[in-house]
This record gives structure tokens, sequence and C-alpha cells, in this order.
């Protein structure tokens, strides 16, 4: 089978392209990202560069288009947030897309939407408000003491204020009509990201890990997979109720007394990935709608050791959490590396350097700088 990958920028994206090879099927990739990470590997047949969607969102569909109609793909699979704009013309495509319709992703992705969501099927959230204005931001701390605040639309927890005062909460917020805020209150716990493959509302693949380490404030750098049958029924529901296909991933915090509650849905691929490769059915989740659900073969921990080195390593020190940090960091496999592929190790400094170069330029963060070009706020 041909498989068209997107978002080749993700070390979850690079693991994809190996667990497929390794399958027997030929993978085909395509990146706005020059120099991205997968880019160097061995396992992809073709690489090709693509418009930005964000930015040429027209151009970018075209490139797409051409790709798999000369290619013959037969699959293809969005990763990263290039998803939306993919599912927003998704039916033109002249091949099976593993994604849902922008309608269905928007109303996941949209922090507000999918707490709405969630109440709607009786599945437990933290306390949220909408927040448009001042009024409605000095009514979210009339009501509660602790409370965490971040827009509808972002990712990585890149603009999340948690437990803000109030004076620092109104000196940040901007508010415009498209671009609202959400209150939730805040639920002390231990953090689990979840990961998933479904099709037509059934789970064939699933991975949950604690979220110890972290690139700023929600992007996970070390992963282990917890057994947690609470969660897992959690995501079973969620994803049976709203008749789900893609992948999909979700924030949980789960109390000292053992309960859950989702924070945010990630409609697309996330670091699970990782947990999940190696096992000998991994493919076929993607493939089989009726296979009966796996998760990890083995208990084994895994890392970016970059990033852990980049970000986990003064988090730890800043925490007093340093011996957590080397055992893990000398106990846990690094996620890119593969002997048998091991240009996308070797070469990883040059997207580094260009995330470097588009935050320096638009004046935003590095982990900003990672999504600038394929970013999905809402937009029409």
């Amino acid at each position: 089978m041909n498989i068209l990958l997107t978002g080749g920028r993700a070390p979850a994206t690079l693991e994809l392209a190996r667990a497929f090879h390794r399958a027997g099927h030929t993978v085909f990739m395509a990146e706005s990202l020059r120099g991205h990470l997968s880019q160097p590997s061995n396992v992809i047949k073709a690489n090709f560069v693509v418009p930005a969607p964000r930015q040429s969102p027209d151009a970018f569909f075209v490139a797409l288009k051409n790709i798999i109609e000369e290619n013959k793909v037969d699959l293809l699979i969005p990763t990263c947030e290039e998803i939306f704009h993919i599912a927003m013309r998704r039916e033109e495509l002249p091949c099976t897309v593993f994604a849902e319709p922008i309608k269905k992703l928007d109303g996941l992705h949209n922090k507000w939407k999918f707490v709405l969501n969630a109440v709607e099927h009786g599945l437990s959230v933290p306390e949220t408000m909408l927040v448009t204005n001042m009024d409605t931001l000095y009514h979210a701390y009339a009501h509660w003491k602790e409370l965490v605040l971040k827009p509808t639309y972002s990712r990585f927890a890149a603009r999340t204020l948690i437990l803000p005062s109030l004076k620092q909460a109104s000196s940040t917020l901007t508010f415009h009509s498209r671009a609202p805020w959400v209150a939730q209150h805040y639920i002390k716990g231990t953090e689990i990201c979840t990961y998933s493959i479904c099709h037509n509302g059934r789970v064939t693949a699933h991975a949950a890990y604690p979220s110890v380490f972290t690139a700023g404030r929600g992007a996970t750098i070390a992963y282990q997979h917890v057994d947690n049958p609470a969660i897992f029924k959690w995501v079973k529901n969620f994803v049976a109720r709203n008749y789900f296909t893609g992948q999909i991933a979700f924030d949980f915090i789960q109390t000292t007394d053992g309960q859950i509650y989702a924070v945010e849905c990630n409609p697309r691929a996330t670091s699970g990935v990782h947990l999940l490769a190696s096992h000998p059915q991994f493919v076929e989740a993607f493939l089989n709608p009726q296979m009966e659900c796996i998760t990890p073969a083995d208990n084994g921990s895994y890392m970016l050791s970059s990033a852990m080195l980049i970000y986990g390593l003064p988090e730890a020190y800043k925490n007093k959490n340093i011996k957590q940090w080397i055992k893990t960091f000398f106990t846990s496999s690094d996620v890119i590396l593969n002997f048998r592929d091991p240009l996308p190790l070797l070469l990883q400094f040059r997207s580094l350097l260009a995330y470097m170069k588009i935050a320096r330029e638009k004046e935003i963060s590095p982990l900003e700088a990672v999504t600038f070009d394929i970013e999905w706020n809402g937009e029409e």
C-alpha cells in the first residue's frame, strides 16, 4: 500500500513512517518545513516540500492532490495541525484520508466546544466558562478561587495561565470575537496523556502516559505507559458517542482520590505513538477497523533526549527533581535514535535551527514556531 504522511517535523510522524515501512508499505512524506526531522530518513521513498497550509491553503491543497495522484497514494494520514487544513477539503482528495471532516475536528480542537461535547455525553471535565470580555473574566474569578485560563485555540499550553492572579489575567488577556478564552476550575492532581487510533467509534489502539517532563508547559518529552482503566473507559465512551475515526489524544487530570477529568482534546497524532509502534499489530490498527484494541507491548520508557537536555534538565533543577530526571534519562530509549535509520538523529539540529529562525523573524517562542506555518485557529 502507498502511504502518504504529512507533518514530518514531528517525532511521532517519523515513528509512523518507520512502522509502516517495517510492515512492507511504501511511505511518502509531504511537509512545508524544509530540512524537517523525517526528511533524511531512509524509510521514506520520496519527500515533497509543499506550501505552508496556514499561509497558502489553496496552494498547499493543490500540491497535496498532485502528490496523491502522481504517486498513486492509497491512504493519507495527517499527523500535526495541517490535519485541519486537509479536513476542510478532504472529499476532493483521490484517496482515503484518515481524518474526520473539519466540523467534527473543530468540535474537538476548540477547547470550549470540546467541553460542551463531553458534558452533553455525561463525561467528566473541569467546570468551565467561556471568557469573551472583562465582565466574564471577573465572573470566573468570583466563581472560583483557583483557575486556569487558555485560548480556545492553542497548543502545547504555550499561552496557558495556571493559577494567575486577577491582575495578571486582566493585563494579559486580549479579546477578539473569533478568539475567546476559556476559564477552568483548577484541579490539583497527576497529569496523564492518552493517544488512540479509532474507526467508526471503536478504539483499535490505546496508550496512556503521565506528563512529568515537558517542553514548556504542555509538550510531554518522556513517555511510559500506565494502565488506567478509568481513563480508558472515558476515552472509549467519548469515541463511541462521537462515532470518531482517526487519531485522537486527550489530556487528563487524576486527583488523589482517583477522580479523572479530561482537560482538553487533540484530534491528531501525539507522542503516544512511540509507546505503541513496537507492537506487531500497530500498523494493522490503522487499517483494520474490526481488530481488537491493542495497548503497548512492553513497559518500556521512551524520551526525546535532546528535549530532555534542553527543557527537562533545567526544569528538573528548578523543581528539585534531578533524581527522577537522571533515572528517566538513563533508563529511557531515544525515540529518534535508530541504528538502521541514523540520519534523523544526526541531522535533527537542522529543524531546531529552522524553528529558531522562525521564532526570531516572527518574534515568537521557539515552541510556538513549531506550528507557525501549519496551525489552525478556527479560521474559515
